[in-house]
């Protein structure tokens, strides 16, 4: 029975060869958006979980109570590292961390500027990579040690057998390779090249051996840590909860709370309100999971509209099955096998559609996504998935057609019900409703990121270079800096301790005017040298700037106008605050710069003065006469001079900025194409629907084209109850977006207001799409000959 079954719906896919390739299409691309969005959403869930016991790594965070806003702060203490160590036997392993920075790797002639990660002993026990040479035990043990990934290993040496052999770091000091890991996969949250041990920066570097004997308040690193098998999370929480407070002189150790963040959460829940991950990009997960659905529910419209708008074609054959005696339940059977059989075609067809975008869906999202054809979960997922829109898809057709009267279908006095003209309008008018709301989002996203594209950043990024301070450029500071205004090529030269576009220190006041018992103040802090502000083009609201090479001026400080504010100082200049126990004074306040995120206000920030080059990143202004290429050639050849082991690296601030809009231009790209697909989606079942009401009216359209109709009155005839379907379409869709929009931009403080002009254009875009699709066939019956038409009525 249902190989007939098979052998009836086949014949009907060949007959009706336009209806069903517009079903299956239809389809094919909702499946396809739909199994694209289903494999990028799999994708992000799966961050980290290659890790074993990846349910018990955590980060170790701060919450820190300011003034009753509870800021949420990665940056700790190494004391708080040794204390969680110390105190807390529920935990396997905590390891410190000096963050993810840049070193120069060297052997013979071979030289490379990358970045790694400066980790305590246990790191590769407690996030366990898997190693091709070494063991995680002893890797990094000895503090003049260095773990490689295998593509480090083969750039460096060629093969991955390397134990023991030597690579000269920051042309500094030679450390030994006791071990090779595999490259870390993309959806790993750490990315890195290699792991020097963090003992190697105690033994090197005497400010990292003091932070070990300070206090908690001195917050420049990173903590993780693991718990043992069968420890309750919510118990080691409360436990370390208040381990900062019992020292009382620091004010920020008492307004501080420590928090455990789990390693499943890094990368979707990096939102912290209130002190707790409650977002972030699982906000963008969740929406495109349902635009998937959307975009299905879409087809599968499609299906449905077009399968009952024919029901008048399969009307003779219900009739004679029921005569004969078959039951409802059998033409409720064979129609669902039809409607399986299409559905199959239509996923066979979607496979081949994900299998083409994927290059460009994983260009465009920086994913490395694939079909997992040999996973047999996967074809258990699909084949449901296929089972489930079969049934959405046939069961109202099924239904609808199996319920004729065969006597009236047989006699010809068959009518069609009022109820699925009905139906079919409400049908087209919820797929249209969905596609106008995608449109709408995709404009109003545009916008938003526009809006903070244009906003002024207070500071000048065009032609702004920047390159990491090693030991060498360190050392020849003074030198390299001259050479580089002497080049022509660059008009000003600085260093700070955080890069331009961010702010990588934030710290609290111990006195300023006006403070009030118990208040803390945190802030950012960036240390600068000679010409920071000039280089940056930052403009002086009162008070003076640094003095270049002036000692005295490592006694002051430069506010930006947010922490004025936030201090309440009316006239600030020559008040004296006290920062980490000393006393500076203010000599000035600089206009606020957006150096964070650009949809927020400025963070308050405060500079202090450093006469030397010991911060970490140089900057510089190209001249605006020279061309780019030209002075990057200059000044290469210059940094070749004062740094030779290592490969000239460089920034452009510019590109470095637009970076902070990278998620919202990938989430307005996929709104875009998925908005741009459901559109596509729902015209084909409009084009389908539009060719089946012309040739219902072929004889109406003769009559009144012999009486006198012109073409123009025939398509306008056609096409009004289309475009007035989508008008309310527009109307349902305008509320529901403007919600859930307005939801969305709430969390940016600077942000697009919605007004009527979007709603407005998405209509019109809706309407000439609309008309557009519909036309030709509207034109094609109102061109026919009535004779024709006539005739063959």
């Amino acid at each position: 029975m249902i190989k007939n079954y098979l052998k009836i719906a086949w014949r009907n896919i060949i007959h009706s060869k336009v209806y069903s390739a517009l079903n299956i299409l239809g389809l094919a691309a909702g499946m396809a958006v739909a199994l694209l969005i289903g494999l990028w959403v799999n994708y992000q869930y799966s961050y980290d979980k290659f890790l074993p016991d990846n349910g018990r790594l955590y980060q170790v965070m701060r919450n820190f109570n300011s003034n009753g806003d509870t800021l949420t702060f990665t940056s700790t203490s190494l004391k708080l590292a040794d204390a969680l160590r110390n105190n807390i036997p529920e935990f396997e392993y905590v390891v410190e961390t000096d963050g993810q920075g840049a070193h120069g790797l060297m052997v013979g002639t071979k030289k490379f500027y990358l970045y790694g990660i400066q980790a305590g002993g246990d790191f590769l026990k407690m996030f366990r990579y898997p190693f091709i040479s070494g063991n995680a035990n002893a890797a990094l043990r000895d503090p003049f040690s260095i773990v490689l990934t295998e593509s480090m290993a083969k750039a460096l040496f060629g093969s991955t057998d390397v134990i023991n052999k030597i690579v000269r770091v920051d042309n500094h000091d030679n450390l030994k390779v006791t071990g090779v890991i595999k490259d870390l996969p993309a959806n790993s949250t750490f990315q890195f090249k290699y792991v020097i041990p963090f003992s190697y920066y105690e033994a090197t570097q005497n400010y990292v051996k003091m932070s070990r004997t300070g206090s908690f308040g001195n917050n420049d690193y990173a903590i993780y840590a693991k718990l043992k098998p069968g420890v309750s999370f919510a118990a080691v929480s409360a436990k370390i909860n208040n381990i900062e407070k019992g020292e009382t002189n620091n004010l920020n150790a008492v307004n501080s709370n420590v928090i455990l963040h789990p390693l499943l959460k890094w990368h979707l829940f990096n939102d912290f309100k209130n002190g707790k991950a409650s977002s972030g990009f699982i906000d963008y997960v969740r929406i495109f999971t349902l635009i998937g659905a959307l975009v299905l529910l879409i087809a599968c419209i499609n299906f449905i509209n077009l399968s009952t708008a024919r029901s008048e074609k399969r009307a003779r054959e219900v009739g004679v099955r029921k005569a004969i005696g078959s039951q409802r339940k059998d033409l409720i059977f064979q129609f669902l096998v039809e409607s399986g059989l299409i559905t199959f075609i239509a996923f066979l067809f979607s496979i081949l559609f994900v299998q083409l975008a994927l290059p460009a869906f994983n260009s465009l999202t920086g994913t490395l996504i694939s079909i997992p054809f040999l996973n047999p979960v996967f074809w258990i997922i699909m084949m449901t998935c296929v089972l489930f829109t079969a049934l959405l898809a046939g069961s109202r057709p099924a239904f609808y057609l199996s319920s004729f009267n065969p006597v009236k279908v047989l006699k010809g006095t068959l009518q069609t019900a009022k109820s699925a003209s009905l139906s079919r309008k409400i049908l087209v008018v919820t797929q249209f409703s969905c596609s106008i709301a995608l449109i709408i989002s995709t404009v109003i996203i545009y916008r938003q990121i526009q809006y903070a594209k244009n906003r002024p950043i207070g500071y000048q990024i065009n032609r702004l270079m920047a390159t990491e301070v090693n030991s060498d450029l360190s050392h020849n500071y003074d030198a390299l800096r001259n050479d580089l205004l002497q080049s022509g090529a660059v008009t000003s030269v600085s260093t700070s301790s955080s890069p331009a576009t961010t702010v990588w220190a934030h710290t609290d006041l111990d006195k300023f005017p006006g403070k009030r018992p118990g208040e803390t103040v945190e802030m950012g802090s960036i240390t600068v040298s000679d010409d920071y502000f000039k280089t940056l083009g930052m403009q002086m609201q009162s008070g003076r700037d640094f003095t270049p090479g002036s000692k005295a001026d490592t006694n002051n400080v430069v506010f930006n106008e947010a922490a004025i504010k936030r201090l309440r100082l009316t006239d600030p200049v020559n008040q004296i605050i006290t920062w980490s126990g000393q006393q500076f004074r203010i000599i000035g306040v600089v206009k606020n710069a957006l150096m964070d995120s650009p949809y927020k206000d400025a963070d308050p920030t405060m500079f202090t003065f450093s006469a030397n080059s010991a911060n970490f990143n140089l900057i510089y202004q190209l001249a605006p006469n020279v061309n780019t290429h030209v002075a990057v050639e200059k000044l290469t050849q210059i940094f070749n001079k004062y740094n030779p082991a290592y490969p000239y690296d460089y920034r452009f601030v510019d590109l470095q900025y637009n970076q902070k809009f990278s998620e919202e231009l990938l989430v307005g790209k996929l709104a875009g194409v998925f908005a741009g697909l459901a559109i596509f989606i729902s015209c084909l079942g409009l084009f389908g629907l539009a060719a089946f009401v012309a040739e219902q009216r072929t004889k109406e359209i003769g009559i009144r084209k012999v009486l006198g109709a012109t073409v123009g009155q025939v398509w306008m005839l056609l096409s009004k109850d289309f475009v007035l379907l989508v008008m309310i379409s527009c109307v349902i869709a305008s509320p529901i977006a403007f919600y859930f929009l307005q939801k969305w931009l709430q969390k940016y403080d600077y942000h697009v207001s919605i007004g009527p002009g979007v709603f407005i254009i998405s209509a019109a875009m809706a309407i000439v799409i609309t008309l557009l699709t519909i036309s030709s066939q509207a034109i094609k019956a109102a061109l026919a000959n009535p004779v024709k038409s006539l005739k063959a009525e």
